[in-house]
């Protein structure tokens, strides 16, 4: 049941929100201060892609 759901939200808005991530993210290790921001934006654009039955990891 996940897979469907996540096949639906890649295909509705889940590639745009995680280029978004993604950009925000290279933008902001751009200095050294935003770089663990930058880090974190890496780790919501993976989960912008298939958010249903992933499991968030505190590191």
């Amino acid at each position: 049941m996940s897979l469907l759901v996540n096949i639906i939200w890649l295909i509705v808005s889940g590639l745009p929100l995680a280029l978004e991530h993604l950009a925000t993210g290279a933008a902001l290790c751009v200095t050294i201060v935003g770089i663990p921001f930058g880090l974190q934006q890496f780790k919501l654009a993976k989960l912008a892609l298939m958010p249903f039955g992933a499991r968030v990891v505190e590191s």
